[in-house]
């Protein structure tokens, strides 16, 4: 198996140690943090893979650390917590998270998500097929996992980036939240269409940041496409 090294940030050292059991019982290397600013730490000093995410940490919070790592960090974060409403499930979404898994959790659910998250971070970062993209002036190249919009560079999360590439692979068409959530997400639509709005408001939210162009419309009742004219 590819190594990979997984962060799991849990106050709690008898969940922590769970996590860590069952990242390294499916060959991942697990390097443990027991508090958001032991965590924000460690992912200044060394690259990880992915990070297992509680959000109730002492320090700094899980939603502070999100937010501090998605400054220039785009591997991916999965949340595991107790505060499991759709309001909190919302807001770390769009802190930047990309996945969610309420308290108590099933061991084999876990793993499951995080080989899935894995799986889509390899192909992110480059190490399948390369190529370069272009709607106007916005450039997304994929060798170089970059985006620029208006010559200034956009730094994305796995998820926004593989949703901005879908679109400007097929810029006259028209994706359903079902269609990108099954072809970004790898698995079957359940009817929610909160996961993939936040991940592109927040897509839209950094485009314009770079650029007060319109990328990426919404038609309505439908789902979305990539904005015109390109030029």
């Amino acid at each position: 198996m590819e190594s990979f090294h997984i962060l799991v940030v849990e106050d709690d050292p008898d969940i922590n140690n769970l996590l860590c059991r069952i990242v390294t019982d499916a060959g991942y290397d697990c390097r443990q943090a027991f508090s958001g600013s032991e965590a924000a730490l460690l992912a200044e000093s060394y690259a990880y893979d992915l990070i297992l995410l509680d959000l109730m940490l002492p320090g700094l919070s899980g939603e502070e650390l999100i937010q501090r790592l998605r400054r220039g960090k785009t591997m991916p974060i999965l949340v595991l917590s107790a505060k499991a409403g759709l309001e909190d499930r919302v807001n770390v979404l769009r802190l930047g998270a990309d996945d969610f898994i309420p308290k108590p959790f099933d061991n084999a659910e876990v793993l499951a998500r995080i080989e899935a998250q894995l799986r889509r971070y390899k192909k992110f970062s480059g190490q399948s097929a390369g190529g370069s993209l272009c709607c106007g002036d916005l450039m997304l190249d994929r060798e170089s996992v970059t985006v620029t919009a208006g010559k200034q560079e956009v730094v994305l999360t796995g998820r926004e980036f593989e949703i901005l590439a879908l679109l400007m692979e097929h810029p006259k068409k028209v994706f359903t939240r079902e269609q990108i959530y099954e072809r970004v997400w790898g698995e079957e639509y359940i009817g929610d269409d909160n996961t993939v709005n936040v991940h592109v408001s927040n897509l839209r939210a950094k485009l314009a940041k770079a650029s007060d162009r319109e990328y990426i419309k919404t038609v309505w009742g439908i789902g979305f496409k990539m904005a015109e004219p390109w030029a």
